[in-house]
């Protein structure tokens, strides 16, 4: 098996055995996650490390943001670099083989962390608090209900919905953009958008943000019910194995007849 095969396998099995070759996108992002891991990984560096590193030049972003100015501009490429590095540190765990469950669930607060950093950076920029927090609710809430949903035993992310952590990138990532650009027309005497300033960006971006992430939730619930209705429950699995073993488990009484 060649590496690059090694690396679609990995990300197959840690996202419920959907296939990134069938996305151009996705598998473009497994090689170049997995291209950046291979210098760390001979280096002997820790994918904790990265995942730290991750989310803190994601804290940077609305920190930068918050300059004014030009500012937000420098704060896109430091929050792509942030994401890719979301990315790098399972990939150097793979290729070390140092991936565990432990580190899944670093990972998943480490994720959870740069979505509220994200959020505040929209906030920073003029985005009103009200939305942001509506937002950062959405999401988190979308996260729960998802992890309590494989944690009951569904295989897989339950449903892939337009609110993932690209989505959440992109989004501020062009407010940041768009914001820096609106002040340097303003400085060279350009009104392209009369009214229009960065508060009114972020908080478009912020809106847009919240009805992907509100669309997002109901859909990954339908996909997380269909997907659970699959799964036995507990009772009906112990039945299933006292059934076949011959002899009820240890603890198991007969429900009372009426």
């Amino acid at each position: 098996m060649t590496d690059r095969e090694a690396a679609y396998d990995h990300w197959s099995r840690l996202h419920g055995g959907l296939d990134p070759r069938a996305s151009a996108w996705v598998s473009g992002w497994v090689r170049l996650t997995h291209a950046c891991a291979r210098p760390l990984a001979r280096a002997g560096a820790s994918p904790h490390l990265v995942t730290a590193a991750g989310v803190a030049l994601t804290a940077a972003v609305p920190a930068i943001s918050d300059r004014g100015a030009a500012w937000p501009l420098l704060a896109t490429p430091v929050l792509v670099v942030a994401a890719v590095l979301d990315g790098v540190d399972g990939a150097l765990a793979a290729q070390t083989g140092r991936d565990s469950a432990w580190g899944r669930v670093v990972d998943g607060l480490a994720d959870r962390c740069s979505d509220l950093l994200l959020v505040l950076t929209l906030v920073v920029l003029g985005a009103p608090v009200w939305l942001g927090v509506l937002l950062g609710v959405v999401t988190l809430l979308l996260e729960s209900a998802r992890a309590t949903a494989e944690a009951a035993g569904l295989d897989g992310p339950g449903a892939v919905t337009v609110w993932e952590r690209p989505s959440r990138v992109i989004v501020p990532a062009f407010a940041t953009t768009l914001v820096a650009a609106e002040w340097w027309a303003r400085r060279a005497g350009l009104d392209v958008l009369p009214g229009v300033d960065g508060a009114v960006i972020a908080t478009a971006s912020g809106a847009i943000g919240l009805a992907l992430a509100t669309f997002a939730a109901l859909h990954l619930l339908v996909g997380v019910r269909r997907g659970l209705q699959a799964v036995p429950t507990r009772s009906a699995t112990i039945r299933a194995e006292s059934s076949t073993s011959g002899s009820p488990p240890p603890g198991w009484a007969e429900p009372p007849t009426r």
